[in-house]
């Protein structure tokens, strides 16, 4: 049995990485949402505060879609 450790290495380092930012960016969703409560309240732009939590949460979705989109081709 022959192992490719760069391969394997490769593909755990991408993971990380990949995993790490879709937490990042579901997070940044996260507190997008929770900030929005209180810009409205402040006045402030809670509407684009609101867009960008939305464009957090559509990456993520967009990345997860692509990752099923990959295992099932």
């Amino acid at each position: 049995m022959n192992i490719d450790w760069a391969a394997l290495g490769s593909v755990f380092g991408v993971s990380l990485v990949v995993t790490v930012a879709l937490v990042g960016l579901f997070t940044l969703g996260i507190v997008g949402l929770a900030k929005q409560a209180s810009a409205t309240r402040d006045g402030g732009p809670a509407a684009l505060v609101r867009t960008g939590a939305y464009a957090c949460f559509a990456l993520c979705v967009a990345a997860v879609a692509y990752g099923i989109y990959l295992i099932v081709a």
